[in-house]
């Protein structure tokens, strides 16, 4: 009988793996379409999941801070598969673009292609993608002047202020004003999610988590070893994302750029490409790593960036029910939430526009991609194809 169940729990997770490799492989379009993705295969062709605890988990991932698709992977893979499940369905879909974008940091350094006119084209694409982001995200989360006024105040901060403490006080003081202005708001959804994780491994998870975040800062200064500092930059980016992928651009851009570890060309060069692949936006962190310490580096960034979704999403589940029907945490949710809009703004005037757009052929050609995007809803790998070429072709006139 043992073996038997043993064998039916190494049968479960090899599907889990052989799943989620086949989204990583075919996902493309950012967060949103993942979810998408998700639900077309774990709800309605595996059924997994059932549509409740779907939208439940769903709720979850954009409640903590992290890539929300691949959270929802993380849960669906422990609902199949225990912890492990969640380990497997997390490598399937994050694998295949990791190392993609590593062999392209590889290639970029090899032949010293970073002032090429195709990559001024990518940053082009980043132009228009993120654009994108910012229209589809105001709509959803500022739709009320008080979160109009809060994505502002995040705008103006950031934008006078271009340092990561600006960013977290920002992003503190939001979920306060929230809390004041949306404490009342009632929230009467109820959970069906029922997970095989007890409140103790979830307290240590969520421990692990905030003493990662207070003690690698004192480790690195006390320590001054390149690898903690890396993984402490990486690590820090990835616990303060609130809003999906697109976000983690502003935080790794002050991480990285201004210290001199990556250059503007190489940083956006990397933010268009990672735009071409599958799987989550935040294996761009794969492509930064290998730039500054080679395939390692690609491969501990990864980890670091991802660290605290994994502790995040294993340790809020055995609580989310509680929280979720608290309406003051729901309400400093929201507070936040309107922060991330201004500082995608804040992030898309610097460093993606100003050091893209430069005369009328830039804006002409980012107008085109914009459209080809939102519009004619052609794949978002097309778009990315496309400016390179263009990119290349005006700068050869």
């Amino acid at each position: 009988m043992n073996h038997k169940k043993e064998k039916s729990k190494v049968h479960t997770w090899w599907e889990i793996l052989v799943v989620s490799t086949k989204l990583g492989l075919t996902s493309f379009g950012g967060p949103i379409a993942h979810l998408g993705y998700f639900h077309e295969e774990y709800v309605r062709r595996k059924k997994w999941i059932n549509e409740k605890s779907y939208a439940d988990l769903v709720a979850l991932s954009q409640f903590l801070p992290g890539p929300a698709s691949s959270q929802v992977g993380i849960g669906i893979g422990v609902l199949r598969g225990g912890v492990l499940g969640g380990v497997l369905s997390f490598l399937g879909f994050t694998l295949p673009s990791v190392f993609v974008l590593i062999l392209f940091a590889l290639f970029m350094q090899t032949t010293g292609v970073e002032l090429t006119g195709w990559i001024h084209g990518l940053k082009l694409v980043a132009v228009a993608i993120v654009a994108h982001a910012i229209i589809g995200m105001a709509k959803n989360l500022t739709p009320d002047l008080k979160r109009k006024t809060i994505a502002l105040l995040a705008l103006v901060v950031t934008l006078l202020w271009h340092t990561l403490a600006a960013q977290v006080g920002i992003i503190l003081l939001a979920a306060c004003l929230g809390y004041v202005m949306y404490k009342h708001q009632d929230n009467h959804v109820k959970s069906e999610m029922s997970f095989p994780l007890s409140r103790r491994f979830g307290i240590i998870c969520l421990s692990l988590f905030v003493g990662l975040l207070l003690l690698l800062p004192l480790v690195r200064e006390l320590t001054s070893i390149q690898w903690i500092d890396m993984f402490d930059r990486f690590y820090r980016s990835g616990s303060l994302v609130f809003g999906g992928g697109h976000v983690v651009l502003p935080l790794l851009e002050r991480e990285f750029v201004p210290t001199g570890l990556v250059s503007e060309e190489a940083f956006l060069a990397g933010y268009g490409v990672t735009q071409a692949v599958p799987g989550p936006l935040f294996t761009f962190a794969a492509y930064l790593g290998a730039t500054m310490n080679g395939w390692l580096g690609g491969l501990m960034a990864t980890v670091a960036i991802f660290l605290p979704a994994f502790l995040l999403i294993l340790g809020a589940i055995p609580f989310w029910d509680q929280l979720r029907r608290n309406p003051k945490v729901n309400g400093a949710l929201m507070g936040v939430n309107a922060a991330v809009v201004g500082l995608l703004l804040s992030a898309f005037y610097q460093p993606i526009w100003i050091s893209a757009v430069f005369e009328p052929i830039d804006f002409a050609l980012v107008a085109i991609l914009f459209s080809m995007l939102v519009y004619w809803k052609l794949p978002p790998w097309v778009i990315v194809v496309t400016g390179a070429i263009c990119g290349a072709i005006v700068s050869a006139l």
